[in-house]
């Protein structure tokens, strides 16, 4: 049965762990203030359905209303940093290298910014770009659009074939990185010990990854202040936030 566990409870998993597996999700950056979805969607944007923003179809239809409202994103994260919890994975990363895989379902780079390596971002990076097209073979074009001669505009495009940059993020409707998902999934696998971390368990196939992990002989671990739809598969839940529950388990 689950049992809600005390943080000094689970840190001798974490200790005898040989291999462990992190899978974060909105709550690990709560504590950094990172605006919501629902959150960039106010102001100029409140009239706006997901949909309208965050579909490869919308960005085709108006690439400049979507591109606008990605940069307003970008803007809204520009004073936002990480935190005790993002700090932490990424000292026990450093001072125990391969022992940790990280793995995300945050855009925000916050994981990246605190120094963690090799993290395993699931829905892309709110501060990269990506060509939306392969390249359009252009004469003289080479077979690759060169991001360093993008034009700038809104949004940037190919000075050679006119192919257009837009957000690096997994958009509805898309599938998620499959480089990215395979090394989930063989970390799920191959881990003793999964941390859950600020995640609600509601979207797959990022909550599945926890399933795996049990289904593999890992124990699994909930760390979330709220209840979630993962609780049923954990081993041990702990209630506290990511800020203070990381720094406690992984001594940083």
């Amino acid at each position: 049965m689950t049992a809600i566990t005390d943080i000094a409870a689970v840190g001798t998993w974490v200790r005898d762990a040989r291999a462990i597996a992190v899978l974060s999700g909105a709550g690990m950056s709560a504590e950094s203030g990172v605006p919501t979805f629902r959150d960039a969607q106010t102001g100029l944007w409140a009239k706006f359905r997901p949909e309208e923003l965050a579909t490869e179809a919308a960005f085709r239809a108006d690439p400049r209303r979507v591109w606008d409202w990605y940069a307003s994103r970008r803007e809204m994260m520009k004073d936002v940093h990480p935190n005790a919890g993002h700090h932490a994975i990424a000292a026990f990363q450093q001072r125990h290298p391969g022992r940790l895989t990280l793995i995300t379902q945050n855009v925000d780079g916050l994981h990246q910014a605190a120094g963690s390596v090799g993290t395993l971002a699931l829905h892309g990076n709110l501060f990269e770009d990506i060509w939306l097209d392969p390249c359009m073979g252009a004469p003289g074009h080479g077979g690759v659009c060169d991001v360093s001669r993008a034009l700038p505009g809104r949004p940037p495009t190919c000075a050679d074939c006119s192919n257009a940059l837009r957000p690096g993020v997994v958009w509805f409707g898309e599938m998620l990185p499959a480089v990215a998902l395979a090394a989930a999934e063989d970390a799920a696998q191959a881990c003793d010990l999964m941390l859950v971390v600020g995640t609600s368990g509601a979207v797959y196939p990022a909550a599945g990854l926890a399933h795996t992990a049990r289904q593999s002989g890992a124990r699994v671990v909930v760390i979330n202040p709220e209840p979630t739809e993962l609780d049923s598969v954990a081993h041990a839940l702990v209630r506290a936030t990511a800020a203070v529950a990381m720094p406690a388990l992984l001594g940083g």
